[in-house]
């Protein structure tokens, strides 16, 4: 197996940190310190070393220091023996900076899924609460690590819904419809849709039985849970897919999709979401970290 080793990361303004440099040591690392010191910012700059982006503050600026003009994240990793260094970096009014070994990437998707990364914070049992997207959101965020091309998939599916949204919301405010014009997104959605719901399926499959073991161990086999795949894309997703074009219009945006899938989680055949306690909620999403981490590092043959 792999080994990949975070041996140190130096910190500029990113946060509540004017200057800082951490290294680290081989198995386990702790962070102690007081509440407010930047324990959970520390973590913050290591996924975004692994996804290009915080955990927490989607815009960019606001990951930097107050009344200061830029950040920089810089790391160096052991990865087979060798030494090679990574730089982020975001200034105000100009474009993001992600070098890998001094080269810098023409598009940040092709990092995702060199450094496999899985974090647990407080929020994570959002997973199981909140609406469907947050569901999709983990699952994806796994496949995209595993997989570069079905992260392709997903941007071009998700570019071509926000054009074809804002097609259909034209439609319904001018109260004109036109199927023609909506012909040419079906072509290339569907079968996206249809390669990006095998896809999951097939990560079901692998991811099921890992997450079913953590289960176990940590409910002392007292339970039985599951997770059901739900989706309408099948193998007459093409025709479901263009009979909904009345409907489309009428409520100004897409309707049905793998950006409408779900994934209900089950203890003991009843959804967790609606009848599982606070215990269990978070016995859930403990197992879901788990087994993301277990599949991604036999996927990855790396730890």
């Amino acid at each position: 197996m792999r080994k990949m080793k975070l041996q140190n990361i130096r910190l500029a303004q990113f946060k509540n940190y004017p200057q800082a440099n951490f290294s680290f040591v081989d198995g386990i690392n702790c962070f102690l310190g007081r509440n407010g010191i930047g324990k959970t910012n520390l973590l913050d700059a290591i996924y975004y070393l692994a996804f290009t982006k915080s955990a927490f503050n989607s815009v960019d600026k606001d990951n930097i220091l107050h009344e200061e003009s830029f950040f920089s994240i810089k790391a160096n990793f052991e990865l087979e023996d060798k030494s090679t260094e990574m730089l982020c970096a975001v200034r105000l009014g100009e474009k993001k900076m992600v070098r890998w070994d001094g080269k810098e990437y023409d598009k940040l998707s092709e990092h995702i899924g060199k450094l496999p990364l899985v974090m647990i914070i407080p929020q994570d049992t959002d997973i199981v609460r909140e609406a469907s997207e947050m569901r999709r959101k983990f699952f994806d965020n796994l496949l995209c690590q595993l997989d570069q091309e079905y992260l392709k998939l997903l941007v071009n599916y998700n570019h071509l819904l926000k054009q074809r949204n804002a097609l259909l919301k034209s439609f319904l405010e001018k109260n004109r419809f036109s199927a023609d014009q909506l012909a040419p997104y079906d072509e290339l959605m569907i079968p996206l849709a249809i390669k990006i719901a095998e896809e999951r399926n097939a990560l079901m499959e692998n991811f099921l039985p890992i997450f079913q073991e953590f289960y176990k161990d940590l409910s002392d086999n007292q339970e039985e849970v599951a997770i059901n795949y739900d989706t309408r894309v099948t193998k007459s997703f093409g025709n479901d897919f263009t009979s909904q074009h009345q409907k489309d219009f009428r409520q100004g945006r897409t309707t049905m999709g793998i950006h409408k899938d779900d994934y209900v989680f089950l203890s003991e055949g009843k959804p967790v979401k609606k009848f599982g306690s606070q215990g269990q909620q978070k016995s859930f999403v403990i197992a879901l970290k788990l087994a993301q981490f277990e599949l991604l590092k036999s996927s990855k043959n790396q730890k």
